[in-house]
């Protein structure tokens, strides 16, 4: 029944999308440039870096998925979905929240538009706890498993989305394969670049070995470079009095410096936590179009000493 809701709900934010375009007639030509260029929709902001960064002045890139909203329960408005139908592609990042409620619909309402994983090959994080933070599934070892969503966050992850996106590129528009290879190249030297730094900085001896977040979105970040992330969230909510108590004494036993909060999420836990353990709440936005920037703030926080040398 509630599926069910959800479909007549699209149906009708459609039917209204065409209705619109309909009597607006697209009576008004686009005088940019850039909206003349052939269009390719992504989900997230940091894969809008990482496609701009590859297609250069080929496509024009735009987001699902706006600043400042939640990837995990954004609905979208009436006139991206109109918008959608101009995409000459769709390139999802994998297994976030609103591709999971939305993929499926969009799709069969557009499905002309070829779609392509930028996740493909990377190591997935999997997670057998149903209440997680974690979305969508995976099989493996016949069995299914929640799937950390946040692959982004991960300059080794970064390289794979890289990768998949010169190919989808590539395959859209072979005729300028070239120019393509060459923006992908210098992508991936600045990729590398960014990991290096992070490396040195995290490498030094006051670097802090384990981290506290919010929501726990550092999943692969974490494993890229040995380290412990501590999640506030209990299942996906507000912690329990009982569980905040146990997250003050990791606190305190791990040694833990930074609290890392997010901007769409109630930072007053992170506060309590920080009030009893002298510990920094640093925000962060691991949803930000600047994804170098972004990574380097999270390893300056764990390292702020080597930051400074």
């Amino acid at each position: 029944m509630k599926q069910q809701l959800k479909d007549m709900r699209t149906l009708f934010l459609l039917g209204a999308c065409l209705l619109m375009a309909a009597c607006t007639g697209r009576s008004f030509q686009a005088s940019n440039d850039d909206e003349t260029k052939p269009v390719i929709t992504v989900t997230l902001e940091p894969q809008r870096y990482f496609t701009e960064a590859i297609a250069g002045d080929k496509f024009k890139v735009v987001s699902m998925v706006p600043k400042g909203s939640s990837p995990e329960t954004y609905d979208p408005i009436p006139q991206q979905l109109v918008s959608l139908g101009d995409s000459k592609a769709y390139f999802r990042i994998g297994y976030i929240g609103f591709e999971q409620t939305w993929m499926d619909r969009l799709m069969n309402n557009t499905p002309h538009i070829q779609v392509f994983d930028t996740s493909k090959g990377i190591d997935l994080i999997l997670n057998n706890d149903d209440h997680s933070h974690a979305h969508g599934h995976n099989s493996h070892d016949g069995h299914i498993h929640a799937v950390e969503p946040h692959v982004w966050n991960s300059t080794g992850n970064a390289l794979i989305i890289a990768g998949n996106t010169y190919k989808a590129l590539s395959q859209l528009d072979k005729a300028n394969e070239p120019y393509y290879r060459n923006r992908y190249d210098s992508l991936c030297q600045r990729i590398q670049h960014t990991d290096s730094l992070i490396r040195r900085q995290l490498s030094t001896p006051e670097a802090a070995k384990a981290f506290m977040i919010y929501h726990p979105a550092l999943s692969y970040f974490a494993r890229d470079y040995g380290l412990h992330q501590i999640s506030i969230e209990e299942g996906g909510k507000e912690p329990s009095p009982a569980h905040l108590k146990d997250l003050i004494d990791v606190c305190q036993a791990e040694n833990v410096g930074v609290i890392f909060v997010q901007p769409e999420f109630d930072k007053r836990n992170a506060e309590t936590i920080a009030q009893q353990t002298g510990t920094k709440v640093i925000p962060i936005n691991p949803l930000s179009y600047d994804w170098e920037e972004e990574m380097l703030n999270v390893a300056k926080a764990l390292a702020p000493q080597a930051a400074t040398k």
